[in-house]
């Protein structure tokens, strides 16, 4: 448990709990700044080791992806896209932030329990493990977006000063991935049944974002507004504008945004107030 020292008149040191802020102590991740790089390497080192194509898998999995919807979707059911896009591009720019927030997902939700003999055997801020897990996700996507070029070389769709957004975009789908992250982190340790529901949570958030279709579709002002309850929907629509010109996220962006940040914040909280039983039940 973190501790604030309180030193009296009298030269008593007292140890008292951190609250508010304080107890959160973000700061250690800079302080720690080397174990979460040496354990974001790690990760992407395991990732592709003893793997026969390499990274070559961060281009097939979105491609391949990609392939089948624009044939299923696309062709025989006549999906329609934003201003007339083509199918394949208008769904791979959207696979690229899903398949980074899902994958960041998918691995900080295991993350504790996957470290289980490092938790019991040293001290560090167990903060840095989940964290440290949704950075090897980075390298896939900008391999990815190497491809999106081409095929938007492809197509002749060219680039607008829009694409500076994109690094705000991927910060909030990455910040999306810690902060149900953290809660499924900290739940699993107690219940394995998490990472069991994990995938299962994955799909479902799969289909109730605009990854295979447009968030037009969506009747009313009001309705967008309860879509963008979403942040993955608001995040999709924003790289679909700001690489595709397709309609700019509007309001719905600024409330996937307030989501993520109640989410984050009661995250952190929570992953806080269980820190202090991960050694013992992990």
């Amino acid at each position: 448990m973190e501790k604030q020292a309180l030193k009296t008149e009298a030269g008593t040191l007292i140890l008292r709990p951190a609250r508010g802020w304080m107890a959160l102590n973000l700061l250690d991740l800079w302080k720690y700044r080397e174990l979460l790089y040496f354990l974001t390497w790690r990760d992407i080192k395991v990732r592709y080791k003893q793997a026969a194509l390499g990274v070559a898998w961060a281009i097939l999995q979105p491609i391949m992806t990609m392939i089948i919807f624009s044939v299923i979707l696309g062709y025989l059911l006549g999906v329609p896209t934003d201003n007339d896009i083509p199918y394949p591009v208008f769904s791979f720019v959207a696979l690229l932030p899903w398949q980074l927030f899902a994958s960041a997902l998918q691995r900080t939700g295991v993350s504790l329990v996957g470290n289980a003999n490092l938790l019991t055997k040293v001290y560090f801020p167990r903060l840095v493990i989940p964290v440290s897990a949704v950075g090897a996700g980075l390298v896939d996507f900008l391999i990815s977006f190497v491809v999106l070029i081409g095929l938007m070389l492809f197509y002749k769709i060219e680039l607008t000063w829009n694409v500076l957004w994109l690094p705000l975009l991927v910060l909030l789908a990455l910040l999306t991935a810690v902060a149900v992250g953290l809660w499924l982190a900290a739940l699993n340790v107690q219940y394995r049944d998490v990472q069991q529901m994990i995938p299962f949570i994955i799909q479902a958030w799969f289909y109730a974002s605009p990854v295979v279709y447009s968030s037009t579709i969506i009747p009313s002002e009001n309705w967008q507004l309860v879509y963008a309850l979403n942040p993955m929907a608001g995040v999709i629509q924003g790289f679909r504008w700001a690489l595709l010109g397709t309609q700019a996220p509007d309001a719905s962006l600024a409330v996937s945004s307030i989501v993520v940040l109640l989410l984050l914040v009661s995250g952190l909280y929570f992953f806080k107030r269980m820190e202090r039983t991960f050694a013992d039940i992990v």
